[in-house]
């Protein structure tokens, strides 16, 4: 979908969510969402869910632990029953390989974090949710990752867009750390007695 060239990821993404309400074919259309863990998914999952049919995407291998990831693939599982949306919201689970991601992130050891390590790890997860998408039928795909503060928006979504024409998939705009996404995150991740992790996921970033 050709957009202007534009920072304002919401605006973007609500041009986008227009555009699926002038299609004119009276389905709800499919979205693959990427999910970095069950807290980020909270208030993206909620400001989706009523234009999107869902399915979650958990594919996480910079998760330096077996326990940890095992961890956070069971958080998300127990979020979606927790959740009352208003379209259907489904999980998949990717393939956990962590040396998919060891193999490009061990040279940037010493990076430190938000570096030219994450921009990688951005990729590879991006890829792999674009090439999923592609092959089940999804029109849309987008991630969870930019409502971390400290994530970087413009990298994620020059990423997705990238990786959306690659594969011929719609790549969803955002920035969903905007309009409170983050602290609602917060606040969803409280009430619902989410597990949050104190870090990314990598071991290079626990020692940051």
């Amino acid at each position: 979908m050709n957009m202007k060239k534009t920072s304002n990821y919401p605006a973007k993404m609500d041009a986008c969510i227009a555009a699926t309400k002038h299609e004119g074919s009276g389905t709800i259309p499919r979205l693959l969402l990427h999910s970095c863990c069950a807290p980020c998914s909270t208030s993206v999952i909620t400001s989706l869910s009523p234009h999107f049919d869902i399915t979650v995407f958990y594919y996480n291998p910079n998760i330096d632990a077996p326990q940890e990831y095992k961890k956070r693939a069971e958080e998300q599982r127990i979020l979606l029953t927790k959740m009352t949306t208003p379209n259907p919201v489904t999980f998949l689970e990717g393939e956990y390989n962590p040396d998919d991601f060891l193999k490009f992130a061990a040279p940037y050891a010493s990076e430190p974090e938000g570096g030219i390590r994450c921009t990688h790890c951005y990729s590879l997860r991006l890829e792999k949710t674009a090439q999923i998408a592609s092959k089940l039928g999804f029109t849309w795909f987008t991630t969870t990752l930019s409502v971390s503060p400290l994530k970087d928006e413009k990298r994620i979504n020059a990423i997705g867009n990238a990786m959306g024409e690659k594969y011929g998939v719609f790549w969803l705009w955002s920035n969903f750390k905007k309009r409170n996404g983050y602290l609602r995150s917060v606040q969803m991740g409280k009430e619902l007695g989410l597990y949050r992790q104190n870090y990314c996921g990598c071991s290079f970033s626990q020692q940051d």
